[in-house]
């Protein structure tokens, strides 16, 4: 018998899975919407911190994005976004991979 937590659960990971395989079967075919991809999703974990007093690290916060189930997703959608840019549209990616 399960309980309400264990059901509540289970439709989560059932949730999540379908959001990862939608995620990693989205197609790119327009432009726009590959720029806009990029634009959204960061490359590089925007979470990372260090706290400083007197040039001295007193904490650092480590980057969350690992424990969020969709990063892998996410980052492949946007390298899936610079691809199609690159590749289909023949622009410069350059200016979205240096932050």
């Amino acid at each position: 018998m399960t309980t309400l937590i264990q059901k509540r659960q289970q439709k989560t990971f059932k949730l999540v899975l379908f959001l990862q395989q939608w995620l990693n079967n989205l197609e790119i075919k327009q432009e726009q919407t590959a720029r806009r991809i990029v634009r959204l999703i960061p490359a590089q974990c925007p979470f990372a911190r260090e706290i400083r007093a007197f040039d001295r690290v007193i904490v650092k916060i480590p980057a969350l994005c690992k424990f969020n189930p969709l990063y892998e997703e996410l980052i492949g959608l946007r390298f899936r976004a610079l691809c199609f840019l690159a590749d289909e549209c023949g622009e410069d990616i350059t200016p979205y991979c240096s932050y």
